[in-house]
């Protein structure tokens, strides 16, 4: 039962009541003296006054003495030492009180403290039966929020990069527009989707259009909400949920990252029945309890759908699992042209080759980066945003913002450079390998010189190009030795790439001399780093190194052959980089066929601060 708003402050009304009472109650003040000292002052002319009250058979006195400080005592009524012809003899002077049959005051005091008191414990033992535990009774109610129906205005026209999502989703719209249709055919409406992609890819964005075009209630809450540390706390959620869905119907509910209280049960290394797994059967029990007529659809989202219960993934529970992937470069663009609806684009920014040179990159991501280029283009003091604004919220998106204030020797800036065109030389070479649009030795986050890809979109990947990447990213350390013949310290990231790839090839994939075996049991990331730990003996790990190091030394001999043949061309757009700062993958192309870059104008020449001299900051290239 819902209590009413003012409850708690007509509590708080009476205790303010009680504490004003027991301050301006009237108090009898003065030093207690008992009978002995009392006499020995009346025998002795110390009492100058007296006020007598007789009650329930005892005397009360107060007064002053002769020194003009307060005095009280007490006695029986009937002692003679409270005669009154004896404390008129003493030059007392006496005056009398009529004692009160009833105290108003008082009494009102008990009965508001014991009103309080009693409303206390009612309050406390609701609040348990509502299935929390606390006194409010609140911890047992869910916390979905609710979106009534048509308060949604986000529809399918509102999401791009998901179409095939999109088509799934748009069945379920229909079930919860036309239910009617599909009972006649005795057909049962899907109780549960599951949202499977990775984060930004637009999961809730999607759970948010459906509700908008069916038009219907929608709650939203996160599957961390449902647990708590007390026990029984997150089954109640649960139940709450459900019970305002089902009176809801047709709704929709939207469970964002279930996997906090979905995970597989029986995993508990501690042991025990806790809190998560009681949720988690809660959930399944309510998800079981819908009916064939109940127009209640569960949407759910999150990116780890393997660490999921396998009872929570059984047909009649969340029948169907809807994979909102990356967006090719068709869907970036559509993605881009929807969040640039509401700002205003210069005619130089090409959203196609935006949306070409952001491979990977999710909802989300392109949102941040059309967000920073309106930041960029607000700084820069202009109205509208430019092609350079988009370009340098990529880079600072990608590498962090710049730091040219940071020292850098001459000798530190050419061995960046060598490293950088190291790269993109071989990119332009080797077939297979992504081709580089932009060199710079401009130090940005942690890193002081970067090569930016552009990415094709592959579905598959073939032996020889992934030996072509591995051969780019080692080919900043081939690019050293060749110009310098000495290396330095920043090629780490490059060979935890190469490495990542050629484990990979070697465990995964079958691309080696090792055989067509499955090897690692958890394979992480397409660029994964570090060994990945298999269920294999002592000797094929030892045949597994070998095979990643004849990889990665073939790879990085072939670098060193392909930059030496053409040492002119790496000398060229070195010294190039240098005096420019940044190269295009134009630049890179024209150099290559031989042809000559134009000249430089004070738009293009470096900033004074880019050139310092003094020690090197140490950081990775």
């Amino acid at each position: 039962m819902k209590r009413p708003p003012w409850l708690w402050g007509a509590l708080i009304g009476v205790t303010l009541l009680l504490i004003v009472l027991g301050l301006t109650l009237p108090r009898q003040r003065g030093d207690e003296l008992n009978l002995t000292d009392f006499t020995a002052a009346l025998t002795g002319g110390q009492i100058s006054s007296a006020t007598i009250l007789y009650q329930n058979g005892t005397a009360q006195l107060s007064g002053q003495l002769e020194d003009g400080r307060p005095y009280r005592t007490r006695t029986l009524a009937a002692d003679p030492v409270l005669n009154l012809a004896a404390l008129q003899a003493a030059g007392v002077t006496v005056s009398y009180v009529a004692p009160s049959r009833l105290n108003v005051v008082s009494l009102l005091g008990v009965l508001l403290t014991g009103a309080l008191i009693v409303g206390l414990i009612v309050l406390l033992l609701r609040g348990r039966q509502g299935g929390g535990g606390d006194a409010a009774g609140t911890f047992g109610k869910s916390k979905a929020a609710v979106i009534s129906e048509g308060q949604i205005k986000l529809n399918f026209t509102d999401v791009a990069g998901c179409d095939e999502a999109k088509q799934d989703l748009q069945e379920v719209v229909d079930f919860l527009r036309h239910p009617e249709k599909y009972h006649q055919l005795g057909a049962r409406i899907p109780h549960g989707v599951l949202l499977v992609g990775p984060p930004g890819s637009g999961k809730t964005l999607l759970a948010k259009a459906v509700a908008g075009e069916a038009r219907v209630p929608y709650f939203s809450i996160s599957g961390s909400d449902f647990v708590e540390m007390f026990v029984g706390v997150g089954a109640a959620r649960v139940r709450d949920l459900f019970e305002q869905a089902r009176k809801a119907a047709p709704c929709i509910v939207f469970i964002d990252e279930i996997d906090a209280v979905g995970r597989k049960r029986g995993v508990n290394m501690q042991g025990g029945n806790d809190e998560r797994e009681q949720t988690l059967n809660q959930l399944l029990v309510e998800m079981d309890g819908f009916s064939s007529g109940q127009e209640v659809i569960i949407l759910a989202a999150t990116n780890r759908p393997d660490v999921l219960d396998a009872a929570l993934l059984r047909p009649g529970r969340f029948d169907r699992q809807v994979v909102v992937d990356a967006p090719d470069v068709r869907g970036r663009e559509q993605i881009l042209r929807i969040h640039a609806r509401k700002k205003p684009l210069d005619a130089s920014v090409d959203l196609g080759v935006v949306a070409r040179r952001t491979a990977g990159m999710v909802g989300a991501d392109l949102e941040n980066l059309l967000n920073e280029a309106a930041l960029q283009a607000a700084r820069s003091g202009r109205t509208r945003i430019v092609g350079r604004d988009v370009d340098e919220a990529r880079d600072r998106v990608l590498m962090g913002p710049e730091r040219r204030s940071l020292v850098v020797r001459e000798a530190d800036r050419k061995v960046t450079a060598y490293h950088e065109v190291g790269h993109a030389l071989a990119a332009q070479l080797l077939p297979g390998a992504d081709k580089a649009h932009k060199l710079t030795i401009v130090p940005r986050g942690r890193s002081l010189g970067s090569a930016l890809y552009t990415p094709e979109d592959r579905m598959h990947h073939t032996r020889a190009a992934l030996l072509d990447r591995i051969c780019v990213a080692l080919a900043g350390h081939a690019a050293e030795q060749v110009a310098t013949g000495q290396v330095t310290t920043g090629a780490a990231n490059d060979f935890q790439q190469a490495t990542g790839i050629a484990r990979r090839m070697v465990t995964e994939w079958g691309m080696s001399s090792v055989g067509q075996l499955a090897l690692a049991q958890d394979s992480g990331s397409y660029l994964g780093y570090g060994p990945q730990q298999g269920a294999y003996s002592d000797h094929t790990a030892q045949a597994i190194d070998a095979e990643v190091s004849r990889i990665l030394n073939g790879e990085f001999r072939r670098a060193l052959d392909l930059l030496g043949e053409h040492a002119h061309v790496l000398h060229r757009l070195t010294d190039e980089l240098v005096a420019r700062e940044s190269l295009s993958g134009e630049d890179v192309q024209t150099v290559l066929t031989g042809g000559t870059l134009p000249p430089l104008t004070p738009d293009l020449r470096p900033t004074e601060s880019a050139v310092p001299t003094g020690k090197l900051t140490p950081g990775p290239a």
